[in-house]
C-alpha cells in the first residue's frame, strides 16, 4: 500500500515537473530542433551558447539588480509589519480586537481587480507613478495573510514567557523583540519566503506603475524581451529558465524552515 502511495506521489510530480523539463530541453536547442515531429527531451547537440545569447539580448543584470531590490524591501517590510500586527492581534488586548482581525481577514477576499483602480488612483494622486514606489511602500503596511499566518503562530507560544519578561521589566515591544520573534523564526522564514516569491514574479504591479525601461523588473523585462523576439524560443526558454532557477533555490534551501513554520502556525486557533 505504501508503494502505491509513492508511485502516485512520484507520478504526481513527474507530472508538475514536465513543463519545467520541456522549459529547460527547449533552451539547449537549436531553432530548427525545436518544431519537430517527435519530442527530443535531451536535445544532441545541445545549444549552450542559448544562453550567454539570450542574456547578451536584454539589460539582464540591470534588471536582476532592480528586482533583488525591491524583493529585500518586500520581505523586509512584509515581515516587520505584519509582525508587529499579528502580535498586537495575538498578546494585546484592546477593544474591538476580535473584530477587527475578522475585517482585515476579510481583506483577503477582496480580489486584486476590485481594488486596482482606486489604488491607481492614489498612487497617481501622490506622484508615485513611474517609481518602485508602490511596488514597496504597501509592503510597510502590512499583508492581511501574513498578519493570519503570524498571529496563529504566536499563539502556540506560552503566555508564561511573556508573564515572565514582563516581570522582568519588559515593555510590550522588548517583549516582542526579545522573546517572541526569535522564537518566530520558522513562520517569519515562511512569510519571507511567501513575499519574496511575490515580489520576485510580480507583473501586474510593475506593467502598471513602471515606464522606464532602466526601472523594469525581470517579470516585465522577459515580456519586453518576448515582444522584441517572439520567434526565437530557445532563447525565450533560456531567459525563462534563468529566471526560474533562482526561486527554486530559494525554495530548496529554507524548505524544512518553510515546512515548520506552515505547520505550527495551525496548531492553534
Amino acid at each position: 500500500m505504501r508503494g502505491l502511495r509513492y508511485g502516485i506521489l512520484i507520478a504526481l510530480g513527474l507530472l508538475f515537473l514536465a513543463p519545467f523539463a520541456f522549459m529547460v530541453s527547449t533552451s539547449l536547442k537549436s531553432p530548427e530542433k525545436i518544431f519537430t515531429a517527435t519530442m527530443e527531451w535531451l536535445p544532441s547537440p545541445v545549444a549552450g551558447k542559448n544562453y550567454p545569447d539570450a542574456l547578451s539580448r536584454f539589460p539582464f543584470w540591470r534588471y536582476v539588480g532592480n528586482t533583488l531590490f525591491i524583493c529585500a524591501l518586500t520581505v523586509l517590510g512584509t515581515c516587520l509589519a505584519s509582525s508587529l500586527a499579528a502580535y498586537a492581534f495575538a498578546r494585546l488586548k484592546f477593544k474591538a480586537r476580535e473584530p477587527l482581525f475578522f475585517i482585515m481577514l476579510a481583506t483577503i477576499m477582496l480580489p486584486a481587480q476590485v481594488t486596482l483602480l482606486p489604488t491607481f488612483l492614489l498612487f497617481r494622486t501622490l506622484g508615485w507613478s513611474g517609481s518602485w514606489l508602490p511596488l514597496i511602500i504597501p509592503t510597510f503596511c502590512g499583508n492581511p495573510f501574513s498578519i493570519f499566518l503570524l498571529r496563529q503562530f504566536f499563539l502556540t507560544i506560552p503566555q508564561e514567557l511573556s508573564d515572565a519578561a514582563r516581570l522582568d521589566g519588559c515593555s510590550d515591544f522588548g517583549i516582542f523583540w526579545r522573546v517572541i520573534l526569535p522564537l518566530a523564526r520558522p513562520a517569519l522564514a515562511t512569510v519571507g519566503l511567501f513575499a519574496f516569491l511575490g515580489a520576485w514574479t510580480d507583473f501586474q504591479g510593475p506593467l502598471i506603475y513602471l515606464h522606464d525601461e532602466n526601472q523594469y523588473t525581470l517579470a516585465l523585462g522577459l515580456q519586453s524581451f518576448l515582444g522584441r523576439h517572439e520567434s526565437q524560443w530557445n532563447l525565450l526558454m533560456a531567459t525563462s529558465t534563468v529566471i526560474t532557477l533562482p526561486m527554486i533555490l530559494v525554495f530548496l534551501l529554507v524548505q524544512k524552515t518553510f515546512v515548520k513554520g506552515i505547520v505550527l502556525s495551525g496548531l492553534k486557533g
